[in-house]
């Protein structure tokens, strides 16, 4: 499979590209212009966004988790500001933060 090289490494900060693209698509649009923490990176795979319409899904993607501070997603969260979120999110949608 052809891939794309890992742009981030655990313990980067990234931003999330905050884009509001029309079609198919895996970024929650509440994480995009936030910045988080790569905590793992998860492997390459086929690009979701061209699978869904049919394509090989070429080059494959890096999958990274990142981590969220609740307090940074949420004006209105409540809870302590040591809770955090994870969520799983391709390399073409990071920037270095």
């Amino acid at each position: 499979m052809t891939t794309t090289a890992a742009q981030h490494a655990i313990g980067d900060h990234v931003r999330v590209r905050r884009a509001f693209p029309p079609g198919h698509f895996r970024t929650p649009a509440y994480v995009r212009g936030r910045t988080g923490v790569i905590v793992t990176i998860i492997g390459t795979f086929p690009d979701p966004e061209e699978l869904a319409y049919g394509r090989d899904g070429l080059p494959g993607r890096t999958l990274y988790r990142v981590r969220f501070n609740q307090t940074d997603l949420w004006t209105d969260y409540t809870g302590s500001r040591a809770d955090t979120l994870d969520i799983d999110l391709y390399d073409h949608w990071l920037d270095a933060a």
